[in-house]
C-alpha cells in the first residue's frame, strides 16, 4: 500500500504542492483573523454545579472579579500634598473609560440625619477638592468603622483604593487599554511621590497573563525554528534539508493557528502551546524521512527510487508516530474542560495535519532538486555516533542483568518518590515569586488579607426575608466569625450597610456601629433599607443592587482572600461551613459558596482528574494501536514497560523535588506518552521489518535495529528536548515545569528505548528459545516412547 502511495504522490506531485500551498493560504487568512481568550473559567465544565452556581450568582448580584486595587503604603498618607494629589489620581482613575467606580478614602461618604425629613443622606466627607482642612476630614473618616480593613489599615500605614470596570469589557480586547490608562496613571503618581505603587485584582492579573501569552507564543514559535534549524544544520549539513523541514512546520504553524479561528476558539494559555510544539513535533517527521531518504541513497544512488523507498518504509511508522501524538493530545477533547477540549481537538488535528503535510511535501521538494552529495550523507558514518551505538550494542548484549537492576531500583526510589507528591494549584500559580503581580498580590495579602473573590449566598426562601431582624443579626455574627480567620479580609455585606446607618442614626458615635439590638430600634433603621430601587436619590439603592436580589430573598456576604492554594481552601471551607449552618438551619435556608475562589479551586482540580483520565485513556487507545500493529502480547507488554519507566521517573523526581501536582505538571505526562511512544514505535516497526530479512532471529535484528534506528532516534530525541527545552525561559512556572520535566522524560525515553527495549527483546527470545527447546524435548521423548512400545 505505502509503495503505492509513495507513487502516487511522486506522480502528482505538482498537483499536490499546488493544493497543499493553496490550503495554507487560506488557513494563513483564518489565522490572521486569531483572537485572544480572556474567559478565566473556562476551565469548569458548563454543566458542573459549582459552574452553575457562580452562573446564577453572575445573574443576580453582577461580576465578582471586576474590581482592581491600587495599594500604596506610608507615613505621610495625610499630608495635604500628598493627599491632594492622592485625590486627583482618584479623580483621574475614575474618569478612565469603562471604569464604573472607585472605592476610596478621598471619595468616602458619610451617612448624616436630615432632621428636617427623618431620613439619612449620604454626603461626601470632603464636598469639594482639594481638601483644605486634612485634619478633619481625617478626623471624620477615622471614625467610620465600616472603611476600617476594608480600603485601610493603620496598623502597617497601608491605604488602597479600588476601582469596578465594566464587565463586558473585562471579556473583550479593550480590557488591555483600560488596565493601561489605570497603570500609567498611578505610575504617574508614584513617581511624582517617589513611592512605590501596588496593583491587584483579577481583571489586572487576567490581563497581564494573557499578554503574557501572547508575547511568548511569539518568543517561542522563534526559538523553536532557530533551535530546530541550527540541530539541523549540524545533523544533515545541507541548507535544502534544512529549509525544506522549516517549511513543513511553518505550513503546520499556519494550519494550528487557521484551525483555532475556524472552529471558533481562542488563544489561550494552552492553544498558545501549539504552535511551537507543532514546530516541535514536526521535526522528526522531516528527520525521519530524510534520513531514509539519504541511508536508501547511500545504498543505492537513484534518487526516484530512493524517494518511492522512503515513503515505502517510513509512510507506516511516520503514520503512527504522529497517530499515537496526536492520541496523546487528543484525548483531552473527551474531557468536559472547555480549556482541555480545545486544546486537544486543535492539537491531534493538526498532529495529524503534520503528517500530511511531510509525506506529500518532502518527497514532491526533494524529486525537484539535486541527489544528495557525499557531504549531505557523511553523518551516516559519523564516528562518535557509531562508537556510541556500538557501545550501547555491547552493554545490551552483555549487560542486560545490570539494565534490569538499574531499571528496578530506580524505579523503586521513584515509587517512593510518588509517595511525596501532594495536589496544590494557586490563581496565580504560574508566576514566578520575583514578579511583580506576585509581590503584589502579597503585599494586599499581608495589609488586606488578599483580593480574591469568595462569595457566600443566603437564601431566606421568602420575599423580603433578608430585612428582617434576625436574619441580619445572623448575618453580622457570621460576619465578624469570617474576620477571625487570617486568610479572610474584611467581608461586605447588607448587614454592614445596617450598622453604619444605625451609626448615623444616632449622631455618627462609632459606638453605635453595629445592628439594632432589638425592634425598637430597628423599627427606626430598618426602613431606610426598603427604599424603592427606582429611588436614584436613596441611600442605600447601590448597596442594595450589589449585595441584595430585587425580591430581597437573597443576600450575598462578599469576601477577599489570600491565594491560599486549592489545597487549604477546602479546609478553609469545611471549617466555615459547620458556623453558617449552626446561623442558617438548613430547613430555613439555602447556603451556596461561590465565586471566583471556588470556580478556581473546582477548575484546578476537574482539570487535573481530566488529565488522569485521559492519560489512562490515551494509554488503552495508544496500546490498542499496537497490539493492531504487532499482533503480539509480549510485544505489547515490553512497550508498556519500557514507556511506563520514563514516566514514573519523572513523577518520582517530581515528589523528590517538591514540585507539585498542578494543571500545567499533570499535563506533562499525556503529552510525553503521546510523543515518547513514537520511539518505540520507530524501533519496533523497523524491528518487525528486519526480522524477516534475518531468518527470524530476534539477537541479529536487534543488532541491526539498533543501529539502524539509533542515529534517528538521537537526533530526533534531541531536536525534541531541545524544543521542550526553550519553555524553560517562560515567564510562567507552569510552561516552565512543562518544558523541564517533559526534556528529562523525553531524554529517559531515548535511554529506555536504546537499552531497556532492545534488552527485553533479548528477553523474549530467550523464552522463546527455551519454549521451543522444550517443545522439542517433549517430541524427542513421545518419539523414544514410540520406539519403546514397537520393541
Amino acid at each position: 500500500m505505502w509503495h503505492n502511495i509513495a507513487a502516487f504522490i511522486i506522480k502528482f506531485r505538482i498537483a499536490l504542492l499546488i493544493i497543499l500551498l493553496a490550503s495554507t493560504g487560506i488557513m494563513g487568512y483564518y489565522a490572521s483573523q486569531i483572537k485572544i481568550s480572556y474567559e478565566f473559567t473556562s476551565a469548569v465544565p458548563t454543566d458542573n454545579p459549582k459552574y452553575i452556581d457562580y452562573q446564577n450568582f453572575r445573574k443576580q448580584f453582577g461580576e465578582d472579579g471586576n474590581l482592581m486595587v491600587i495599594g500604596v503604603q506610608t507615613n505621610d498618607f495625610f499630608n495635604p500634598a500628598f493627599f491632594n494629589d492622592y485625590a486627583v489620581m482618584v479623580k483621574e482613575v475614575a474618569a478612565v473609560k469603562y471604569v464604573e467606580n472607585v472605592l476610596s478614602i478621598p471619595g468616602a461618604i458619610t451617612l448624616v440625619k436630615d432632621t428636617a425629613t427623618e431620613k439619612l443622606k449620604a454626603t461626601p466627607i470632603a464636598p469639594t477638592l482639594p481638601v483644605t482642612n486634612i485634619d478633619s476630614f481625617k478626623s471624620v473618616f477615622l471614625n467610620l468603622p465600616f472603611y476600617r480593613g476594608l480600603i485601610y489599615n493603620s496598623a502597617t500605614n497601608s491605604y488602597l483604593m479600588a476601582a469596578g470596570i465594566n464587565k463586558t469589557v473585562l471579556n473583550s480586547k479593550d480590557r488591555a487599554a483600560v488596565i493601561d490608562n489605570i497603570l500609567a496613571i498611578g505610575n504617574a503618581f508614584g513617581e511624582k511621590h517617589h513611592i512605590e505603587m501596588h496593583y491587584s485584582g483579577l481583571p489586572l492579573i487576567r490581563t497581564e497573563m494573557a499578554l503574557k501569552v501572547q508575547s511568548e507564543m511569539r518568543l517561542f514559535l522563534i526559538l523553536s525554528f532557530v533551535l530546530t534549524a541550527v540541530i539541523l544544520v549540524l545533523f544533515f549539513r545541507s541548507l535544502t534539508a534544512v529549509l525544506a523541514s522549516m517549511l513543513v512546520v511553518a505550513i503546520g504553524v499556519v494550519w494550528s493557528m487557521g484551525t483555532i479561528v475556524i472552529l471558533g476558539y481562542k488563544i489561550t494559555i494552552l492553544t498558545a502551546l501549539i504552535p511551537p510544539l507543532v514546530v516541535v513535533i514536526g521535526i522528526p517527521n522531516c528527520v525521519y524521512l530524510l534520513n531514509r531518504y539519504h541511508y536508501e541513497y547511500y545504498k543505492n544512488p537513484n534518487k526516484m527510487k530512493s524517494l518511492l523507498r522512503m515513503v515505502d518504509r517510513m509512510g507506516i511508522v511516520t503514520f503512527f508516530t504522529n497517530l499515537t501524538a496526536a492520541i496523546g493530545f487528543g484525548v483531552f477533547f473527551f474531557t468536559k474542560s472547555v480549556l482541555l477540549k480545545e486544546f486537544g481537538l486543535v492539537a491531534g488535528i493538526n498532529i495529524l495535519g503534520l503528517f500530511f503535510i511531510s509525506l506529500v511535501f518532502i518527497p514532491a521538494f526533494f524529486s525537484f532538486l539535486p541527489p544528495p552529495n557525499v557531504r549531505h550523507t557523511s553523518y551516516l558514518e559519523s564516528s562518535w555516533i557509531n562508537k556510541l551505538l556500538t557501545r550501547i550494542t555491547n552493554w545490551v548484549f552483555s549487560h542486560r542483568i545490570w539494565i534490569y537492576g538499574f531499571t528496578i531500583l530506580v524505579c523503586v526510589l521513584s515509587v517512593i518518590g510518588l509517595t511525596r507528591l501532594h495536589n496544590d494549584a494557586h490563581i496565580v500559580d504560574d508566576l514566578p515569586q520575583s514578579d511583580k503581580i506576585y509581590m503584589d498580590l502579597k503585599f494586599f495579602e499581608s495589609n488586606f488579607r488578599g483580593v480574591m473573590p469568595l462569595q457566600i449566598v443566603i437564601d431566606t426562601k421568602k420575599k423580603n426575608g433578608i430585612v428582617s431582624l434576625d436574619v441580619l443579626t445572623k448575618m453580622d455574627q457570621l460576619v465578624r466569625y469570617l474576620q477571625q480567620f487570617p486568610e479572610i479580609g474584611r467581608p461586605l455585606a447588607i448587614s454592614e450597610g445596617l450598622k453604619f446607618a444605625n451609626q448615623a442614626y444616632f449622631g455618627g458615635d462609632s459606638a453605635s456601629y453595629e445592628v439594632p439590638g432589638d425592634m425598637l430600634q430597628a423599627a427606626f433603621v430598618l426602613p431606610y433599607l426598603r427604599t424603592n430601587k427606582s429611588d436614584s436619590n436613596s441611600t442605600f439603592s447601590k448597596l442594595l443592587n450589589s449585595y441584595v436580589d430585587n425580591t430581597k430573598q437573597k443576600a450575598r456576604i462578599s469576601v477577599n482572600m489570600a491565594d491560599i492554594g486549592s489545597r487549604r481552601l477546602p479546609i478553609l471551607l469545611d471549617k466555615i461551613r459547620p458556623e453558617v449552618y449552626r446561623l442558617f438551619d438548613s430547613t430555613k435556608y439555602n447556603i451556596t459558596f461561590t465565586g471566583t475562589s471556588i470556580t478556581f479551586l473546582e477548575g484546578s482540580k476537574f482539570i487535573v482528574h481530566s488529565l488522569r483520565d485521559s492519560l489512562i485513556l490515551a494509554f488503552l487507545i495508544i496500546f490498542s494501536c499496537m497490539v493492531a500493529v504487532f499482533r503480539s502480547w509480549r510485544i505489547l507488554l515490553i512497550s508498556i514497560i519500557v514507556n511506563i519507566v520514563p514516566l514514573l521517573i519523572t513523577a518520582g523526581l517530581m515528589g523528590w523535588m517538591g514540585i507539585r501536582i498542578k494543571p500545567s505538571t499533570v499535563l506533562v505526562f499525556s503529552v510525553a506518552l503521546g510523543i515518547t511512544i513514537d520511539v518505540t514505535i520507530r524501533f519496533l516497526v523497523n524491528f518487525k521489518q528486519e526480522l524477516s530479512r534475518h531468518d527470524d532471529s530476534i539477537a541479529d535484528t536487534v543488532h541491526r535495529t539498533i543501529h539502524d534506528t539509533g542515529l534517528s532516534i538521537i537526533y530526533t530525541s534531541l531536536i525534541l528536548i531541545a524544543g521542550f527545552g526553550v519553555f524553560i525561559l517562560s515567564q510562567f512556572d507552569g510552561t516552565k515545569s512543562l518544558g523541564y520535566l517533559t526534556s528529562i522524560t523525553l531524554l529517559l525515553a531515548m535511554v529506555t528505548n536504546l537499552t531497556l527495549l532492545p534488552a527485553l527483546l533479548l528477553w523474549m527470545d530467550k523464552v522463546i528459545e527455551k519454549k521451543n527447546n522444550a517443545a522439542t524435548f517433549l517430541m524427542g521423548e513421545d518419539e523414544d516412547d514410540v520406539i519403546k512400545l514397537n520393541d
